[in-house]
């Protein structure tokens, strides 16, 4: 009966494409906005009729387009309102707690519709309540994601501006506080999506966390910006660049239905042909339930050389990998555990983590360490095999006669023939390419649920980008950006809680590991320069030692025999000492030991700053604690991650295996 192949559990199934759109605009304050909204709100069905037409196509399957949106009055309610008739998705990062959110929104004018208001109490005048109870209904329709732990002082700040309207410091210290929880959300809602959509009248400059600066923080992080121009609601632009938002008339338009269509699917669909084909492959991967002996050689190498004590240099290689299934009993236990501790956390949303991102990991990391150790093991193994065919073919010298040397051809030609499979094999199996490719995933998915608990993404233009391939990064960002918010309220607690758990736990293991790395590679390093050389210096040594026989014996200081009978011995030592020398050298270049350490040695470095920084900020009373700082922090994190990734990959990325000659 045939054994049944191993894949990966059936509940991780591909990641459904997802369309996160993000709107951002004027309020109905704005004249421009005003004069041209039927106009506008035409536009808008205009393009959500082409992402419909795009994300819901025949063959086509797809999860619910998403919109994020503030929920402000104006442009955001009108582009929610759309997304709702649709059946799309809306998420709400929220800058303020849902009630401050509605009682700042609302615009009312004095402190007691205010209180009214913030309190749910019942609301006179009936425009408040009109305004109030759409938002209210709309919140009620989406995840909310809420930035509350400034609300007190905020909240505190607008009592002190409704009843002081005509002091403008009270009104000027509202508008800073209040428009840096608006940028902060806003940042949220950029990095979430996969396009901003403006609806901006080219010219007004607006504050802090405003239409422009929203506009102008999309285009930083390199998500691009489909503008409808408010003063010529049919037009229809493309900003990429903040070149583009001061000359509109350079940028792009979209002229027709089919042009918006064509520039959707580019944000829709993969850059690559074969992103989908990649992916399935991933999918299918023979899974491998521990480490096979035949690929150790790598492994023992770095055991050897960077053991400090005996039992260090000659431990039990064999390794079981964990199984994806088994991860929220093993190594996942204490990050679900501290993430279910949040308080007032999203079960569901930690649910997801636990199965889409987890369980993912696991399979792509225990994926990636076999490849890793087939591709690593299988050249470190080319370079002992070549010197020990070099060594087998010479080996008859000091021991039997040229007519019997036909043993040791065939040893030579077998570990020769031995080096030429196993670069076949790896070639063809694309052992390099495969574990660059499933490391990269495992990775991205290991530092992961930190930030998905924190709200925070890597905006679409900053995600890295392969030399051969981008499915990887295609991949992991449809998980996430499927996952999106968790529906939280981020207050002092929760943010306190997540500081000093999630992320100075992840620090703190992840240093670790780069520090006992370092200090390990280093050793590995030195080792195999010491033994080569001594190697070398041993070659030197027999040649030189005879070369002082033959003086001796020309001499007469000894018989003339003694150089002769010695010297298929002195030939044999001349040439493998050197090939095997040649091979730990080759090992040590193949391997990089040096410049390995070095990576981890910086990466543990650049974290025991955050670590430090971490420990700062958890002394900080909850009225300095903000989440603007943590989500920093969070994207430090991920910095360093990322870097680290593209720093290891430039040193393998062009080490295909090969014949070592």
């Amino acid at each position: 009966m045939a054994k049944k192949k191993a894949c990966i559990p059936e509940n991780l199934g591909l990641p459904l494409p997802r369309l996160c759109l993000a709107i951002t605009g004027h309020r109905e304050s704005n004249a421009a906005f005003a004069e041209h909204r039927e106009a506008i709100a035409a536009s808008l069905a205009r393009l959500f009729d082409a992402a419909d037409a795009v994300t819901q196509g025949p063959n086509m399957e797809a999860a619910p387009t998403r919109l994020l949106s503030l929920l402000a009055h104006g442009a955001d309610l009108m582009a929610v309102n759309q997304a709702l008739a649709r059946g799309w998705d809306i998420t709400a990062p929220l800058p303020f707690g849902l009630d401050l959110n509605i009682a700042i929104n609302a615009d009312p004018e004095s402190v007691d519709q205010f209180d009214e208001l913030l309190n749910r109490r019942p609301i006179s005048d009936p425009i408040l309540a009109n305004r109030a109870g759409q938002i209210r209904d709309v919140a009620g329709r989406a995840r909310l994601f809420e930035l509350a732990e400034e609300d007190a002082s905020i909240a505190a700040a607008h009592r002190t501006m409704l009843a002081r309207k005509t002091d403008t410091i009270s009104v000027q210290r509202l508008s800073d506080i209040a428009s840096g929880r608006v940028a902060t959300a806003g940042r949220i809602m950029i990095e979430q999506a996969d396009a901003l959509v403006a609806i901006w009248d080219g010219f007004t400059p607006g504050s802090i966390g405003g239409t422009r600066h929203t506009i102008a923080s999309a285009v930083e992080v390199g998500t691009p910006v489909i503008c409808i121009d408010a003063s010529q609601a049919g037009r229809m632009l493309v900003l990429r660049t903040p070149e583009d938002m001061s000359v509109l008339e350079s940028a792009p338009q979209l002229e027709d239905v089919a042009a918006i269509e064509t520039f959707i699917r580019t944000l829709f669909a993969p850059s690559e042909a074969d992103q989908n084909e990649r992916a399935i492959q991933f999918h299918t991967e023979q899974w491998h339930a521990a480490s096979s002996r035949r690929f150790h050689a790598y492994r023992r190498v770095e055991a050897f050389f960077g053991g400090k004590a005996l039992r260090e240099k000659w431990p039990q290689l064999k390794t079981k990998y964990e199984p994806p299934e088994k991860i929220s009993e093993g190594s996942g236990r204490q990050l679900l555990e501290m993430a279910h501790a949040l308080p007032g956390n999203d079960g569901k949303f930690v649910s997801r983590i636990q199965t889409e991102i987890l369980q993912r990991f696991a399979w792509a990391d225990g994926l990636s360490t076999y490849l890793s150790d087939a591709y690593r093991g299988g050249m470190v193994m080319n370079f002992i095999l070549s010197a020990l065919a070099i060594i087998a073919g010479v080996a008859y010298l000091p021991l039997t006669a040229v007519a019997s040397k036909w043993p040791f051809a065939l040893a030579e030609f077998i570990l020769l023939a031995a080096i030429v499979a196993i670069t076949a094999i790896g070639r063809r199996r694309k052992w390099h390419e495969r574990w660059f490719e499933t490391r990269r995933v495992a990775e991205y998915f290991r530092h992961a649920p930190i930030m998905l608990l924190l709200g925070v993404a890597r905006g679409r233009g900053r995600w890295p980008r392969g030399s051969d391939t981008e499915w990887p990064e295609f991949y992991a960002r449809e998980i996430f950006r499927d996952l999106g918010l968790p529906a939280v309220k981020i207050d002092h607690a929760y943010l306190r809680a997540a500081l000093g758990t999630l992320v100075r736990q992840h620090v703190i293991s992840q240093r670790t590991y780069h520090e006992v790395k370092a200090a390990k590679l280093a050793r590995v390093h030195h080792g195999l320069d010491r033994l080569s050389e001594t190697l070398f210096m041993l070659a030197i040594l027999s040649v030189a030692s005879y070369l002082s026989l033959l003086a001796a014996a020309s001499m007469g200081l000894i018989s003339e025999h003694v150089p002769y009978q010695l010297s298929k011995m002195f030939t044999f030592l001349g040439v493998s000492l050197p090939a095997f020398g040649g091979a730990l050298a080759g090992i040590r270049y193949f391997g990089d030991f040096e410049r390995f350490a070095s990576i981890s040695e910086i990466t543990a470095e650049k974290l025991s700053d955050v670590e430090g920084r971490i420990a700062t900020l958890m002394t900080a009373p909850d009225g300095h604690l903000r989440y603007i700082q943590v989500a920093g922090l969070a994207h430090n994190i991920d910095d360093i991650v990322v870097t680290e990734i593209e720093n290891w990959q430039a040193v393998f990325g062009s080490k295909q295996i090969s014949v070592p000659v």
